[in-house]
């Protein structure tokens, strides 16, 4: 369950940041309302996804960074994945499985 909560913030903070990127580069050129109409919204999931997984990924007291980090907008992914690259005890140990 945390190897896939990692490819999720994984994914989640890479699209985050490309997508931030491309709205910057859109609004201080050519501002295209299509490419504002598709870059928002899906910024904004990942961002929300990025929080998200956040919170289920880590444990509440040891990385209260980390959970703070996820809230900075574009970036807050990056961020938090290089923070738990040097915290890995505040990773949540993975559940035992029910069925077996």
């Amino acid at each position: 369950m945390t190897d896939m909560n990692i490819k999720v913030l994984r994914v989640a903070a890479a699209v985050e940041a490309a997508s931030i990127l491309i709205l910057f580069v859109n609004l201080f050129t050519i501002h295209a309302k299509a490419i504002t109409s598709l870059g928002g919204p899906t910024h904004g999931t990942a961002y929300l996804i990025t929080i998200v997984s956040t919170f289920s990924l880590t444990v509440a007291g040891a990385a209260g960074a980390a959970r703070g980090l996820a809230f900075v907008p574009g970036v807050g992914g990056m961020l938090v994945l290089n923070w738990l690259r040097r915290h890995p005890e505040a990773v949540k140990a993975p559940a035992k499985d029910p069925v077996g």
